[in-house]
């Protein structure tokens, strides 16, 4: 570089020097008296004129030569870094040219160690990406698949995320409705929930459960609800995650079962109470005849009956609820059964002067049963009918069969009381007895759901009932035939 700087300096003023005279020539040519006063002098100086020329001209090539091997030497070292090939530079003469070539050498390493931690970090941040793009997706497929409803919202109660549960309960559409405020989400009869939301996030603790109740498709349903608070690395509050369990049917039972409770207690009560008062008044002496004694004895052995026919509904109903209950079903005629009731029942009919009318028996009326079930379902049947059916009417009972439905039916018709018709879907409930009825005949209210228990749930067959007020009533059952049973089974 100092030589061609120098090189440069020598040229320049050779070039300066001959356009001088240059400038002298023209000078003498143009007339003047100074200037054929100087001509002299370039007359004398002319041989000096014509080597600066040549030494200036000799000057400029040199120049050239050597700008444009520097040019080349550069645009080598330029075309090898574009390459990325930095050992294809071959070393120079020139010094300052190898200089430069050492110092772009050094750096372009030192860039490329840095690409290359760069490229790392760029491949771990990509990893990282696909493992959080990958959690966030089975976040959200577990998210989605549960059945209970879920809600997530963010800081400024925002929703973030939803399954298809939380839509059908507030009525939006999940998969687009992120990022919008929950409070626009959610209709205005529910925003009890919303401020659920808002005060258990500007709170503190973890979280919150509490019980809410909403109506839905118009009958109430109770949820519930445990809320739970997000935070960050720096523990602060970054969302909220709701998770609404459906408890309606839980609390339903847990209610049929303080009711159970309750009947099963005032229903032993009262013979419990009639024994223990009979056997008082015994052995305080209150009877003093053999027939005063006779009938304390027959109020105390009713009461026992009546007490032990009440706990062996309860167990029984209780053993078949639980599917503890042992079942022997074997090949049995309904025709049969239903006469071998019938004889049990005759007498109590007779005492309330109540006709019983039956039918021949059916062959080919064959059921896969329990014998004594199905025996305990016809006598319950029957009994009820004689129970509700006034002085001088009549209980007809039938038995037929449909081969093309592969059913046996059994129907059994009183000339009762009759049951109001919107009580009618309640009568197999457990100790639900019909208001109107209730001073025409003592009961538990437990027969009927053992009617139901037996036949629907151990023998897979349908409990039926018609009535009418003031005109009478039909219960009745159907059962697969043995037949059809045989050829499912095969």
């Amino acid at each position: 570089m100092k030589f061609g700087r120098n090189l440069y300096l020598v040229v320049t003023g050779i070039v300066m020097f001959s356009l001088f005279i240059g400038g002298l020539a023209q000078w003498q040519n143009s007339g003047t008296g100074e200037g054929w006063r100087f001509a002299g002098y370039i007359q004398r100086w002319g041989p000096c004129v014509l080597m600066c020329y040549v030494v200036a001209a000799v000057g400029v090539i040199l120049l050239g030569w050597y700008w444009f091997s520097l040019a080349g030497k550069i645009t080598s070292i330029a075309y090898c870094i574009k390459q990325n090939k930095l050992n294809c530079i071959k070393p120079s003469a020139n010094a300052a040219i190898n200089a430069l070539n050492e110092v772009i050498k050094e750096r372009f390493d030192q860039h490329i160690t840095h690409i290359d931690e760069l490229k790392g970090q760029v491949k771990d941040l990509q990893i990282q990406i696909q493992l959080s793009q990958r959690r966030e997706k089975n976040t959200e497929a577990i998210i989605y698949s549960i059945r209970d409803a879920v809600i997530v919202i963010d800081e400024f109660d925002k929703l973030l995320m939803a399954n298809e549960a939380a839509g059908t309960l507030f009525g939006f559409d999940f998969r687009t409705s992120r990022h919008k405020l929950i409070s626009e989400l959610i209709d205005a009869d529910r925003h009890k929930f919303v401020e659920l939301l808002s005060h258990s996030r500007q709170t503190g603790g973890r979280a919150t459960r509490q019980e809410i109740e909403f109506f839905q498709e118009g009958k109430p349903k109770t949820f519930d609800c445990i809320i739970s608070r997000v935070y960050d690395q720096a523990e602060r509050i970054c969302g909220v995650v709701a998770a609404m369990h459906d408890i309606t049917r839980e609390k339903e039972i847990s209610q049929m079962k303080n009711d159970f409770v309750s009947h099963v207690s005032h229903e032993l009560k009262t013979p419990l109470a009639s024994i223990m008062a009979y056997s008082e008044m015994l052995s305080d002496g209150e009877a003093n005849d053999e027939q005063t004694k006779k009938e304390f004895y027959s109020v105390i052995q009713n009461q026992a009956k009546r007490l032990n026919r009440l706990i062996e509904d309860i167990l029984n109903v209780s053993r078949i609820e639980s599917g503890l209950i042992k079942v022997n079903k074997q090949p049995v005629s309904l025709t049969i059964l239903v006469e071998e009731q019938l004889q049990m029942i005759k007498s109590y009919a007779e005492e309330k002067n109540i006709e019983i009318i039956s039918q021949k028996p059916i062959v080919f009326d064959q059921v896969c049963a329990d014998k004594d079930m199905i025996s305990q379902v016809i006598v319950n049947l029957l009994s009820n009918a004689v129970k509700y059916t006034r002085p001088g009417g009549s209980v007809k009972i039938k038995t037929e069969v449909d081969e093309i439905a592969g059913l046996a039916k059994v129907t059994i018709t009183d000339t009762g009381v009759g049951i109001p018709e919107n009580e009618l879907p309640h009568l197999f409930e457990k100790f639900y007895r019909v208001e109107a009825n209730k001073n025409v005949a003592k009961g538990t209210g437990l027969g009927l759901n053992l009617v139901k228990q037996i036949i629907e749930k151990v023998h897979n067959g349908h409990v039926f009932v018609e009535s009418k007020v003031g005109v009478g009533s039909t219960f009745g059952f159907e059962l697969p035939l043995a037949a059809r049973e045989a050829v499912e089974v095969t």
